[in-house]
Protein backbone atom coordinates (compact mmCIF):
# COMPACT_ATOMS: atom_id res chain seq x y z
CA UNK A 1 0.00 0.00 0.00
CA UNK A 2 0.89 3.66 0.03
CA UNK A 3 -0.05 6.80 1.91
CA UNK A 4 0.74 10.48 2.24
CA UNK A 5 -0.37 13.52 4.20
CA UNK A 6 -0.09 17.05 2.85
CA UNK A 7 -1.05 20.50 4.08
CA UNK A 8 -3.66 21.85 1.68
CA UNK A 9 -2.64 25.51 1.35
CA UNK A 10 1.11 25.10 0.89
CA UNK A 11 1.10 21.58 -0.55
CA UNK A 12 3.82 20.72 1.98
CA UNK A 13 4.33 16.97 2.48
CA UNK A 14 4.05 16.04 6.15
CA UNK A 15 4.11 12.25 5.82
CA UNK A 16 5.11 9.93 2.99
CA UNK A 17 4.90 6.16 2.71
CA UNK A 18 5.59 4.86 -0.86
CA UNK A 19 3.73 7.93 -2.05
CA UNK A 20 5.09 7.76 -5.61
CA UNK A 21 4.36 4.05 -6.06
CA UNK A 22 2.12 3.44 -9.08
CA UNK A 23 -1.14 1.91 -7.88
CA UNK A 24 -4.72 1.59 -9.05
CA UNK A 25 -6.89 4.42 -7.74
CA UNK A 26 -10.30 2.79 -8.39
CA UNK A 27 -12.99 5.43 -7.80
CA UNK A 28 -10.58 7.90 -6.23
CA UNK A 29 -9.85 8.77 -9.87
CA UNK A 30 -13.24 10.52 -9.83
CA UNK A 31 -11.50 13.45 -8.14
CA UNK A 32 -10.25 14.24 -11.66
CA UNK A 33 -13.79 13.95 -13.03
CA UNK A 34 -15.06 16.28 -10.30
CA UNK A 35 -12.30 18.74 -11.14
CA UNK A 36 -13.46 18.84 -14.77
CA UNK A 37 -17.12 19.25 -13.77
CA UNK A 38 -16.27 22.07 -11.33
CA UNK A 39 -14.13 23.82 -13.94
CA UNK A 40 -17.04 23.66 -16.39
CA UNK A 41 -19.36 25.09 -13.72
CA UNK A 42 -17.01 27.87 -12.66
CA UNK A 43 -16.35 28.91 -16.26
CA UNK A 44 -20.08 29.08 -16.97
CA UNK A 45 -19.97 26.26 -19.53
CA UNK A 46 -22.68 24.43 -17.54
CA UNK A 47 -25.07 25.39 -14.71
CA UNK A 48 -26.08 23.39 -11.61
CA UNK A 49 -29.66 23.35 -12.89
CA UNK A 50 -28.81 21.93 -16.35
CA UNK A 51 -30.57 18.65 -17.06
CA UNK A 52 -28.18 15.87 -18.06
CA UNK A 53 -29.53 12.96 -20.11
CA UNK A 54 -28.50 9.40 -19.30
CA UNK A 55 -26.65 7.88 -22.27
CA UNK A 56 -26.62 4.19 -23.22
CA UNK A 57 -22.95 4.10 -22.14
CA UNK A 58 -23.84 5.42 -18.73
CA UNK A 59 -26.76 3.04 -18.19
CA UNK A 60 -24.59 -0.03 -18.73
CA UNK A 61 -21.53 1.16 -16.82
CA UNK A 62 -21.49 -1.33 -13.91
CA UNK A 63 -19.76 -0.92 -10.56
CA UNK A 64 -21.19 1.47 -7.98
CA UNK A 65 -24.09 3.35 -9.52
CA UNK A 66 -27.53 4.80 -8.95
CA UNK A 67 -29.07 2.84 -11.86
CA UNK A 68 -29.71 5.65 -14.27
CA UNK A 69 -32.37 4.92 -16.84
CA UNK A 70 -31.94 6.12 -20.43
CA UNK A 71 -35.33 7.79 -20.18
CA UNK A 72 -34.38 10.03 -17.27
CA UNK A 73 -32.41 13.23 -16.75
CA UNK A 74 -30.79 14.50 -13.56
CA UNK A 75 -29.55 18.02 -12.91
CA UNK A 76 -25.82 18.68 -12.67
CA UNK A 77 -26.32 19.24 -8.95
CA UNK A 78 -27.97 15.83 -8.51
CA UNK A 79 -25.18 14.23 -10.54
CA UNK A 80 -22.58 15.88 -8.28
CA UNK A 81 -24.33 14.53 -5.18
CA UNK A 82 -24.42 11.02 -6.60
CA UNK A 83 -20.75 11.13 -7.64
CA UNK A 84 -19.51 12.61 -4.35
CA UNK A 85 -21.70 10.63 -1.97
CA UNK A 86 -22.06 7.17 -3.53
CA UNK A 87 -19.39 7.31 -6.23
CA UNK A 88 -21.89 6.71 -9.02
CA UNK A 89 -20.07 5.52 -12.15
CA UNK A 90 -23.12 5.96 -14.34
CA UNK A 91 -23.34 9.62 -13.35
CA UNK A 92 -19.66 10.22 -14.14
CA UNK A 93 -20.13 8.71 -17.60
CA UNK A 94 -23.30 10.70 -18.24
CA UNK A 95 -21.44 13.88 -17.27
CA UNK A 96 -18.43 12.95 -19.43
CA UNK A 97 -20.69 12.29 -22.39
CA UNK A 98 -22.42 15.62 -21.83
CA UNK A 99 -19.24 17.65 -21.35
CA UNK A 100 -16.85 15.97 -23.77
CA UNK A 101 -19.04 13.82 -25.97
CA UNK A 102 -17.40 10.59 -24.82
CA UNK A 103 -15.64 8.87 -21.95
CA UNK A 104 -12.49 6.87 -22.38
CA UNK A 105 -11.62 5.88 -18.85
CA UNK A 106 -12.58 2.44 -17.59
CA UNK A 107 -12.65 1.33 -13.98
CA UNK A 108 -9.72 -1.11 -13.70
CA UNK A 109 -8.05 -0.49 -17.02
CA UNK A 110 -4.59 -2.06 -17.07
CA UNK A 111 -2.75 1.19 -17.54
CA UNK A 112 -4.96 3.22 -15.23
CA UNK A 113 -2.43 3.89 -12.51
CA UNK A 114 -1.65 6.80 -10.24
CA UNK A 115 0.10 7.43 -6.93
CA UNK A 116 -0.91 8.59 -3.47
CA UNK A 117 0.95 11.84 -4.10
CA UNK A 118 -0.78 12.49 -7.44
CA UNK A 119 -4.15 11.98 -5.79
CA UNK A 120 -3.18 14.37 -2.99
CA UNK A 121 -2.23 17.01 -5.61
CA UNK A 122 -5.53 16.52 -7.50
CA UNK A 123 -7.45 16.73 -4.22
CA UNK A 124 -5.63 19.91 -3.30
CA UNK A 125 -6.42 21.45 -6.70
CA UNK A 126 -10.10 20.60 -6.27
CA UNK A 127 -10.34 21.98 -2.72
CA UNK A 128 -8.27 25.11 -3.35
CA UNK A 129 -9.79 26.20 -6.66
CA UNK A 130 -13.34 24.89 -6.27
CA UNK A 131 -14.09 24.98 -2.52
CA UNK A 132 -17.84 24.76 -3.16
CA UNK A 133 -17.30 21.03 -3.89
CA UNK A 134 -17.34 20.47 -0.11
CA UNK A 135 -21.06 21.24 -0.16
CA UNK A 136 -21.40 17.78 -1.78
CA UNK A 137 -18.44 15.88 -0.33
CA UNK A 138 -19.61 16.54 3.24
CA UNK A 139 -23.14 15.16 2.75
CA UNK A 140 -23.67 12.17 5.03
CA UNK A 141 -27.18 11.22 3.87
CA UNK A 142 -29.44 12.58 1.17
CA UNK A 143 -31.84 11.37 -1.46
CA UNK A 144 -32.57 11.80 -5.15
CA UNK A 145 -35.63 11.32 -7.35
CA UNK A 146 -38.11 12.77 -4.85
CA UNK A 147 -36.83 10.58 -2.04
CA UNK A 148 -36.95 7.32 -3.97
CA UNK A 149 -33.16 6.90 -4.07
CA UNK A 150 -31.37 7.27 -0.76
CA UNK A 151 -27.69 8.16 -0.68
CA UNK A 152 -25.38 7.31 2.23
CA UNK A 153 -21.78 8.51 1.99
CA UNK A 154 -19.17 5.84 1.28
CA UNK A 155 -16.72 7.96 3.32
CA UNK A 156 -17.45 7.15 6.98
CA UNK A 157 -15.15 9.96 8.14
CA UNK A 158 -17.75 12.48 6.97
CA UNK A 159 -19.88 11.41 9.91
CA UNK A 160 -17.21 10.38 12.39
CA UNK A 161 -14.32 12.79 11.99
CA UNK A 162 -14.44 16.33 13.35
CA UNK A 163 -13.75 18.85 10.57
CA UNK A 164 -13.92 16.34 7.71
CA UNK A 165 -14.48 18.05 4.34
CA UNK A 166 -14.56 14.92 2.15
CA UNK A 167 -13.25 13.72 -0.17
CA UNK A 168 -13.43 10.42 -2.11
CA UNK A 169 -13.35 6.68 -1.51
CA UNK A 170 -12.64 3.98 -4.04
CA UNK A 171 -12.38 0.21 -4.09
CA UNK A 172 -12.26 -2.68 -6.54
CA UNK A 173 -11.15 -6.27 -6.06
CA UNK A 174 -7.77 -5.43 -7.61
CA UNK A 175 -7.21 -1.93 -6.27
CA UNK A 176 -8.42 -2.89 -2.77
CA UNK A 177 -9.50 -0.01 -0.48
CA UNK A 178 -8.53 3.56 -1.27
CA UNK A 179 -9.37 6.96 0.19
CA UNK A 180 -8.53 10.62 -0.12
CA UNK A 181 -9.65 12.25 3.12
CA UNK A 182 -9.60 15.98 3.79
CA UNK A 183 -10.29 17.87 7.00
CA UNK A 184 -9.96 21.39 8.39
CA UNK A 185 -9.52 22.44 12.03
CA UNK A 186 -8.43 25.86 13.34
CA UNK A 187 -7.42 27.18 9.93
CA UNK A 188 -5.27 24.07 9.25
CA UNK A 189 -6.41 22.01 6.25
CA UNK A 190 -4.98 18.54 5.66
CA UNK A 191 -5.34 15.93 2.93
CA UNK A 192 -4.56 12.27 3.71
CA UNK A 193 -4.44 9.67 0.95
CA UNK A 194 -4.41 5.93 1.63
CA UNK A 195 -4.08 3.43 -1.24
CA UNK A 196 -4.39 -0.36 -1.29
CA UNK A 197 -5.53 -0.86 2.30
CA UNK A 198 -6.58 -4.50 2.90
CA UNK A 199 -10.00 -3.66 4.41
CA UNK A 200 -12.39 -0.69 4.53
CA UNK A 201 -11.87 -0.40 8.30
CA UNK A 202 -8.08 -0.20 7.94
CA UNK A 203 -8.46 2.36 5.16
CA UNK A 204 -10.48 4.66 7.44
CA UNK A 205 -8.37 4.12 10.56
CA UNK A 206 -5.14 4.79 8.65
CA UNK A 207 -6.51 8.01 7.17
CA UNK A 208 -7.73 9.06 10.61
CA UNK A 209 -4.32 8.34 12.16
CA UNK A 210 -2.64 10.47 9.48
CA UNK A 211 -5.05 13.38 10.01
CA UNK A 212 -4.74 13.09 13.81
CA UNK A 213 -0.95 13.18 13.48
CA UNK A 214 -1.14 16.34 11.37
CA UNK A 215 -3.56 18.14 13.67
CA UNK A 216 -1.66 17.27 16.85
CA UNK A 217 1.77 18.19 15.46
CA UNK A 218 1.14 21.25 13.29
CA UNK A 219 -0.52 24.65 13.49
CA UNK A 220 -1.00 27.45 10.99
CA UNK A 221 0.16 30.89 12.06
CA UNK A 222 -1.00 33.95 10.14
CA UNK A 223 1.44 36.78 9.38
CA UNK A 224 -0.84 38.93 7.28
CA UNK A 225 -4.04 38.96 5.30
CA UNK A 226 -4.55 39.22 1.57
CA UNK A 227 -4.60 42.93 0.65
CA UNK A 228 -2.47 44.09 3.60
CA UNK A 229 -0.22 47.01 2.60
CA UNK A 230 3.43 46.06 3.11
CA UNK A 231 5.09 49.13 1.63
CA UNK A 232 4.46 52.15 -0.56
CA UNK A 233 6.68 52.40 -3.64
CA UNK A 234 7.55 55.40 -5.79
CA UNK A 235 6.44 55.37 -9.43
CA UNK A 236 8.59 57.27 -11.93
CA UNK A 237 6.97 58.84 -15.00
CA UNK A 238 3.58 57.62 -13.81
CA UNK A 239 0.14 59.20 -13.55
CA UNK A 240 0.31 58.46 -9.80
CA UNK A 241 3.46 59.28 -7.82
CA UNK A 242 3.26 56.14 -5.69
CA UNK A 243 1.32 52.92 -5.24
CA UNK A 244 1.04 50.36 -2.45
CA UNK A 245 2.58 46.90 -2.63
CA UNK A 246 0.02 44.57 -1.04
CA UNK A 247 -0.07 40.85 -0.15
CA UNK A 248 -1.49 38.80 -3.02
CA UNK A 249 -2.65 36.07 -0.62
CA UNK A 250 -2.90 35.43 3.11
CA UNK A 251 0.56 34.94 4.59
CA UNK A 252 0.00 31.72 6.52
CA UNK A 253 2.89 29.60 7.73
CA UNK A 254 2.65 25.92 8.68
CA UNK A 255 4.60 25.35 11.89
CA UNK A 256 5.40 22.11 13.63
CA UNK A 257 4.51 22.37 17.30
CA UNK A 258 7.54 22.59 19.54
CA UNK A 259 9.69 24.05 16.79
CA UNK A 260 11.19 27.44 17.49
CA UNK A 261 8.72 30.22 16.86
CA UNK A 262 11.48 32.47 15.52
CA UNK A 263 10.15 33.49 12.17
CA UNK A 264 11.99 36.06 10.11
CA UNK A 265 10.34 37.99 7.34
CA UNK A 266 12.33 39.33 4.40
CA UNK A 267 10.76 41.82 1.99
CA UNK A 268 12.19 41.63 -1.52
CA UNK A 269 11.01 44.79 -3.23
CA UNK A 270 12.56 47.71 -5.11
CA UNK A 271 11.92 51.24 -3.82
CA UNK A 272 11.03 52.69 -7.19
CA UNK A 273 9.34 51.45 -10.34
CA UNK A 274 8.79 53.04 -13.74
CA UNK A 275 5.28 53.31 -15.15
CA UNK A 276 3.22 51.70 -16.55
CA UNK A 277 2.27 49.41 -13.65
CA UNK A 278 -0.92 47.36 -13.79
CA UNK A 279 -3.17 46.62 -10.83
CA UNK A 280 -2.31 43.13 -9.54
CA UNK A 281 1.13 43.16 -11.21
CA UNK A 282 3.83 41.38 -9.19
CA UNK A 283 6.28 43.88 -7.71
CA UNK A 284 8.19 41.66 -5.31
CA UNK A 285 7.67 39.09 -2.58
CA UNK A 286 7.84 38.46 1.14
CA UNK A 287 9.71 35.39 2.37
CA UNK A 288 9.05 33.85 5.76
CA UNK A 289 11.83 31.71 7.23
CA UNK A 290 12.19 29.52 10.31
CA UNK A 291 15.84 29.10 11.36
CA UNK A 292 16.98 30.31 7.96
CA UNK A 293 14.78 27.89 5.99
CA UNK A 294 12.18 29.56 3.78
CA UNK A 295 8.77 28.14 4.75
CA UNK A 296 6.46 30.41 2.79
CA UNK A 297 6.64 33.01 0.04
CA UNK A 298 3.85 35.46 -0.76
CA UNK A 299 3.82 37.75 -3.80
CA UNK A 300 3.58 41.50 -3.37
CA UNK A 301 1.33 43.04 -6.02
CA UNK A 302 0.30 46.56 -7.02
CA UNK A 303 -2.93 47.77 -5.37
CA UNK A 304 -3.79 49.94 -8.39
CA UNK A 305 -2.55 50.84 -11.86
CA UNK A 306 -0.29 53.72 -12.74
CA UNK A 307 -0.27 54.65 -16.42
CA UNK A 308 2.73 56.04 -18.20
CA UNK A 309 2.72 59.82 -18.39
CA UNK A 310 2.19 60.70 -22.04
CA UNK A 311 3.52 63.85 -23.69
CA UNK A 312 0.01 65.31 -23.65
CA UNK A 313 -0.43 64.69 -19.92
CA UNK A 314 2.99 66.24 -19.19
CA UNK A 315 1.99 69.39 -21.11
CA UNK A 316 -1.30 69.48 -19.19
CA UNK A 317 0.57 69.07 -15.93
CA UNK A 318 2.92 71.98 -16.80
CA UNK A 319 -0.03 74.15 -17.93
CA UNK A 320 -1.86 73.50 -14.67
CA UNK A 321 1.18 74.44 -12.68
CA UNK A 322 1.66 77.54 -14.77
CA UNK A 323 -1.99 78.63 -14.41
CA UNK A 324 -1.85 78.07 -10.66
CA UNK A 325 1.20 80.30 -10.45
CA UNK A 326 -0.58 83.07 -12.36
CA UNK A 327 -3.52 83.16 -10.00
Amino acid sequence: GAACLIEQNSGLIIYDYNMHEKLRPASVTKIMSLLLIMEALDSGKIQLTDKIPCTEDAAKMGGSQIWLDVRETLTVEEMLKAICVVSANDCVVAMADYLEGSQDAGIDEDDHLTSAYDIAIMSRELLMNHPSITKYTTIWMDSLRDGKSSLVNTNKLVRNYNGCTGLKTGSTSIALYNLSASATRNNLSLIAVVLKAPTPAIRFSNAQKLLDYGFSNYTVTSFGQKGDVIKSVEIKKGTTPSIDAILENDADVLMSNGSSKDITQEIKLDDTFTAPILEGQKLGEVEFSINGNVVSTVNLVANKSSDKLSFASIIKFVMNKWFNMLR
